[in-house]
């Protein structure tokens, strides 16, 4: 099974890094519309985290991970 995560990493008050991760984004990826996208959530002071708001975006990462799933119940074996 391969899944798709587009992860949204913004700095918030306290210096630290947040990470929003939208599952199963629509392709192709806009890198320009990804940017514009994470400046407004910025600028809405749309999600507050522990750390405080978020300041600015600091990077996008489109993950692909690939899973191999065994059944380990004994039902196979």
């Amino acid at each position: 099974m391969t899944k798709t995560t587009l992860e949204l990493r913004f700095q918030n008050t306290s210096g630290g890094t947040v990470r929003l991760a939208v599952p199963d984004p629509k392709q192709p990826i806009d890198e320009a519309a990804v940017r514009a996208a994470m400046n407004q959530l910025v600028s809405l002071g749309v999600f507050i985290s522990m750390g405080g708001d978020l300041v600015r975006p600091v990077e996008a990462r489109l993950v692909t991970t690939t899973q191999d799933v065994w059944d380990m119940t004994g039902a196979g074996v």
